[in-house]
């Protein structure tokens, strides 16, 4: 006997033996009174979802200035806006359309920023 022929009665086999089952089973169904049948339900406690971030008591202000002098030590900052760099835009450069100035790039350039990966 071929393997494929086995196959195909094992098949046949295994559909008939279901259906057989599955008509018992049914007819079990039907025949039984309305009353009898049990009605399962889930008892799953749905847990809250979690974002991930775990939880931290807040702090105040006060709190949270005390902490980063601490951690700064003796260093002391001070920052206005004579620090800050001013923005030149250069004349070509269209922002709103996306065009940028005409120029050339040199390849060692190209090269060199694909080399630091």
């Amino acid at each position: 006997m071929k393997s494929t022929e086995l196959k195909k009665m094992i098949k046949d086999a295994v559909k008939e033996a279901i259906q057989e089952e599955l008509k018992d089973i049914l007819l079990e169904a039907v025949r039984a009174p309305k009353g009898s049948v049990a009605v399962m339900q889930e008892s799953i406690n749905p847990e809250p979802p979690t974002t991930g971030v775990p939880t931290q008591p807040s702090m105040t202000a006060e709190q949270k200035r005390s902490l980063y002098e601490q951690a700064l030590g003796e260093t002391t900052l001070n920052f206005n806006s004579s620090n800050a760099q001013s923005f030149k835009p250069q004349a070509g450069y269209d922002a709103a359309n996306g065009t940028l100035p005409s120029g050339d790039v040199d390849m060692s350039m190209i090269a060199g920023l694909m080399n630091k990966r």
